[in-house]
């Protein structure tokens, strides 16, 4: 099977990777933009300190009085 032969309809394959490659991009800019945009920045502030979630309270200090 050769790439001569794949064809959808009227589209050559060099137009099918085209319209892929302008889908990914328009994808990657949506995403990047949605997690650089303002209204989500104190949901990714809290999600920042999850890994320290798990992690045993500090001890009391001891007083310094006999």
């Amino acid at each position: 099977m050769s790439f001569e032969l794949i064809a959808i309809g009227a589209l050559d394959i060099g137009t099918v990777r085209g319209i892929g490659t302008a889908l990914v991009l328009l994808s990657f800019t949506s995403v990047t933009l949605w997690a650089y945009s303002g209204k989500r920045h104190a949901d990714f502030d809290q999600a920042a300190l999850l890994p320290f979630a798990d992690e045993p309270k500090l001890a009391t200090p001891r007083s310094t009085t006999p």
